[in-house]
């Protein structure tokens, strides 16, 4: 999956907080793509990176996956077509929520 082009819809987006959690505030857009289910039975999460503005949807590439050992689910992360990150710059970017996680960046 890593390289295809996928649309989120951002449920969390940047300078939200969790609705459950209220003092995780979301330094990102976060959703999910509609369609595709995740093995904990939802749809697919992903991060989204690159977006400086919190947005409603979004239109990009798959960079990598967030795989998490102590979890059932994946992350997805998603860039804009004409961007790129490194793995340091992912889990600097996502550690706000995977720092509960051990989880493991695949690109």
């Amino acid at each position: 999956m890593i390289g295809d082009i996928v649309t989120v819809t951002v449920d969390r987006p940047l300078g939200s907080y969790h609705p459950e959690y209220k003092d995780m505030y979301y330094p990102i857009n976060y959703g999910y793509i509609e369609g595709i289910i995740a093995p904990d039975g939802e749809e697919q999460d992903a991060y989204i990176l690159g977006v400086d503005e919190p947005v409603e949807k979004f239109t990009g590439k798959i960079i990598a996956v967030v795989h998490r050992a102590d979890d059932v689910e994946e992350k997805w992360v998603v860039c804009p077509m004409d961007k790129t990150f490194s793995k340091e710059e992912i889990a600097e970017k996502i550690h706000f929520q995977e720092q509960y996680f051990q989880s493991e960046i695949i690109m």
